[in-house]
């Protein structure tokens, strides 16, 4: 490791192409600017372990968490008021065998959402 004293302003270079500059010094802190090729990873390293550890975490769910996540990800997708149904009680024609489902291009797209939330409701008329 290399050990540089430097002052504010002050470069370090690194290779032809990685500069890093002493851009402020305050209390016990400093702020450092790095300048590299597009192509060069800057990371701090405390973003990195948290992340690592996340994905690890992440990798070890069960299936069963997996199915929660889908089931909920459907619930946000259904239309407002229509009643919450489990895997085994869908509609019909999602149990049939494909050869009975009509085909592709015959079928309706879902018919679009309201964009901007629930209507705001009116105030009562007065007389």
């Amino acid at each position: 490791m290399l050990v540089l004293t430097r002052k504010k302003g002050e470069r370090v270079l690194i290779g032809e192409d990685i500069v890093i500059t002493l851009i402020d010094i305050r209390g016990d802190g400093v702020r450092i600017g790095f300048d590299a090729p597009r192509g060069v990873p800057i990371q701090r390293a405390e973003v990195l372990a948290a992340v690592t550890e996340a994905n690890t975490q992440a990798a070890g769910t069960t299936a069963d968490a997996g199915d929660r996540l889908v089931g909920l990800l459907a619930a946000a997708a259904r239309p407002e008021g229509e009643p919450r149904r489990r895997a085994a009680e869908q509609a019909p024609e999602a149990q049939q065998p494909a050869s009975s489902q009509q085909p592709a291009s015959s079928q309706q797209p879902p018919a679009p959402r309201p964009r901007g939330g629930t209507p705001k409701p009116t105030p009562p008329k007065r007389p």
